[in-house]
């Protein structure tokens, strides 16, 4: 029997805290109109002083596990996806377990803002293997707590949230093909210096504002619309379908300009592209399922719906999956 793993739970958690354009032209030289323009950001939610990555997704895997119908002593594995963990160890998976109650093994991966692509092949493996029958995957990420709010060239793009889906072995439907990608010889146009082994914290790094995120923006725009089109078409090619088939679009939230251009280049209308990116911002690994929950509350997913979820980020890495959904739409269960 060919075993596939399909997603029967979406959640998701967003702090209450926000910072909006306005709040940014209080701070640095920017305007809501030169922000919405380039971007298509509007607001970030923005953690509170006292919750960490963990706490966001512990809220996002108790709405996940919900949806589901899932109890914690039936979880096989839970696998975090952040650039942004709590600590350097233990794993945030490992404090995220602790907090759902659960007693899996549990750890993360870091893909940066692609990070929840390279855990769904993770999370897919597993289940086709035989491996786990039930495994609960999060992205959850606190970038704020990273941004210069003296650079205005960063600090209007990123904000603070967890999504989770739960998935569970079928004999049909759910992840029908993922292709990833990575080249670390340009891992420079999106990192974070210091604080690892090789740039140790300091007084002088501190100084420096060298915890902060660095960017070069329009490298990372030209690398995210070329790749992105490429790798959708490979995973679409894995899975046996074509573009025309898809029913959503589900990228990555980093900025509108690309969102368009990914949809014009692989010939996909708008209608079709799934965006929230006003309200939440670049959230990194938690924005695709953010995204998913979205549409599944909102009640535009419908069993059989194909889905292309597709990630780009820091590493530099991409990936792209291709999903049958198979979950009834919110209020229409039989």
């Amino acid at each position: 029997m060919t075993r596939t793993a399909e997603i029967i739970g979406v959640g998701s958690y967003l702090p209450e805290g926000r910072i909006t354009n306005a709040d940014l032209e209080r701070m640095v030289d920017t305007s809501d109109e030169w922000i919405v323009t380039r971007t298509g950001i509007r607001e970030r939610p923005i953690a509170d002083e006292g919750q960490a990555t963990s706490d966001l997704a512990i809220r996002a895997g108790q709405a996940a596990l919900a949806v589901a119908g899932v109890a914690p002593e039936d979880v096989d594995l839970l696998i975090m996806a952040t650039s942004t963990p709590d600590m350097v160890f233990p794993s945030t998976g490992c404090l995220t377990q602790a907090g759902l109650g659960l007693s899996c093994p549990a750890f993360d991966v870091n893909a940066a803002c692609t990070g929840f692509i390279y855990a769904l092949q993770t999370a897919t493996s597993a289940i086709e293997s035989g491996r786990a029958d039930t495994v609960l995957l999060i992205g959850a990420d606190t970038l704020t707590r990273f941004v210069d709010f003296t650079d205005r060239t960063t600090c209007i793009l990123f904000g603070d949230g967890a999504g989770a889906v739960v998935l569970r072995a079928a004999e049909s439907g759910g992840v029908r093909g993922i292709a990833l990608g990575a080249d670390g010889k340009r891992g420079s146009m999106l990192y974070v210096p210091a604080g690892g082994s090789a740039m140790p914290a300091s007084a002088e790094t501190v100084a420096n504002r060298e915890h902060y995120i660095r960017m070069n923006g329009n490298e990372v725009f030209k690398f995210a619309v070329r790749v992105i089109p490429e790798t959708t078409n490979a995973a679409l090619a894995q899975s046996g379908v074509d573009v025309g088939d898809l029913a959503w679009l589900i990228p990555h939230q980093a900025n509108q300009r690309i969102l368009d251009t990914i949809a014009e280049r692989l010939g996909v209308s708008h209608e079709r592209v799934f965006s929230n990116v006003a309200n939440t911002a670049n959230t990194s690994a938690a924005s695709i399922p953010l995204a998913l929950d979205d549409l599944y509350t909102s009640g535009r997913l419908a069993a059989g719906d194909l889905l292309a979820l597709v990630g780009f980020g820091a590493g530099l890495t991409w990936g792209a999956a291709v999903v049958e959904w198979t979950k009834t739409t919110p209020g229409k269960e039989a």
